[in-house]
This record gives C-alpha cells, sequence and structure tokens, in this order.
C-alpha cells in the first residue's frame, strides 16, 4: 500500500507527475471514472492543451460522439483556461454540459440534471451579452434546448447512454 504513520495505519502512496503534482494515474473507463490499477482504460486527454476554437470544437465533439463526455469536458476545459477572458464563460459553460452529460450516463440524476442546467445558462447568458448566438459555429439555443431536455429526462428516469444522448455542437 504505502508508508505507515501514526502508528500502524497504511497511508496510500500518491501519483504524481513529472511536476510532483498530485495526480491519479489510474486508468479510466470512458466516463472517466477510475479503473483497478494494471486495468485496460480509455486514453485521457493531455491537460493543458492550447488549441484553437475550432479545433477545441472539433475535438469534443468527436469525444462527445464516441460516448466520452468525460474527455470533451477536459478540452473544453483547456479552451476555458487558456482561451481569451471575455471566452470563458462560453467554455465553462460547455465544459459543465459535457460534465452534466457525464454524471447522467453515470446513473447521477440530480448533479447531472444540475449541470446541464447551469452549463445551459452560462453559454445562454454568454451568447446574449457577447452578442453572439453561433460562435464559431456552435448553436447555442440548440445546446441549451438540448441540455434542459436531457436534465428533465435523467430527472424522470431515464437511463442515458452518452453517446445517443451526445449533442451536436453545431446543430444538425
Amino acid at each position: 500500500m504505502g508508508s505507515t504513520s501514526e502508528g500502524s495505519r497504511p497511508v496510500a502512496a500518491r501519483d504524481r507527475d513529472s511536476e510532483g503534482r498530485a495526480r491519479n494515474a489510474r486508468p479510466r473507463d470512458g466516463l472517466g471514472r477510475p479503473l483497478p490499477y494494471g486495468a485496460d482504460g480509455v486514453a485521457r486527454q493531455p491537460e493543458g492543451v492550447a488549441r484553437t476554437p475550432e479545433e477545441t470544437v472539433a475535438e469534443a465533439q468527436a469525444l462527445l460522439d464516441e460516448g466520452k463526455p468525460f474527455h470533451a469536458h477536459e478540452v473544453f476545459e483547456d479552451a476555458w483556461k487558456s482561451g481569451p477572458e471575455q471566452e470563458r464563460t462560453l467554455w465553462r459553460g460547455l465544459a459543465q454540459l459535457a460534465v452534466g452529460l457525464t454524471h447522467s450516463a453515470r446513473g447521477n440524476a440530480t448533479g447531472g440534471a444540475r449541470l446541464l442546467r447551469r452549463g445551459a445558462g452560462a453559454v445562454e447568458e454568454w451568447a446574449g451579452r457577447a452578442g453572439r448566438q453561433r460562435p464559431y459555429g456552435m448553436d447555442v439555443a440548440g445546446l441549451a434546448c438540448w441540455a434542459r431536455e436531457l436534465a428533465g429526462a435523467v430527472e424522470g428516469g431515464a437511463a442515458v447512454d452518452a453517446g445517443e444522448w451526445a449533442p451536436r455542437l453545431r446543430g444538425s
């Protein structure tokens, strides 16, 4: 397990990245849930990648289509953290939508619905403030409608398959 402290209680060793920051190196499934060490997992999204907005939308859509909303959230989070200040609410809202889909697919109806509604509100608020309803070709109104529909479905007890419920970022 790891070293011991204060008597005989074992303390788990923490996974660290090359810079010494705590990172969980356990493999994960397509919905981001940790798997046992040594299990075959889904490749993780690299963190801190600077992409153009168009690259962000395309990569996130591909991950959503594959039923990997947790990984799409990581792509949106990179845009949120590295993009221009005036767009952070947009990218944060999109990350919340992806995490809402993740929680919904994991069976967490309450958390999923809450994040879906929060993300819908964030992208709508940003679009209204910025005067842009189709940033980078994305259909903000359609995404907000999708999020609220999914929130209602999960609260009603619907089982959610992440790939089947994946939104079309740029509409149909």
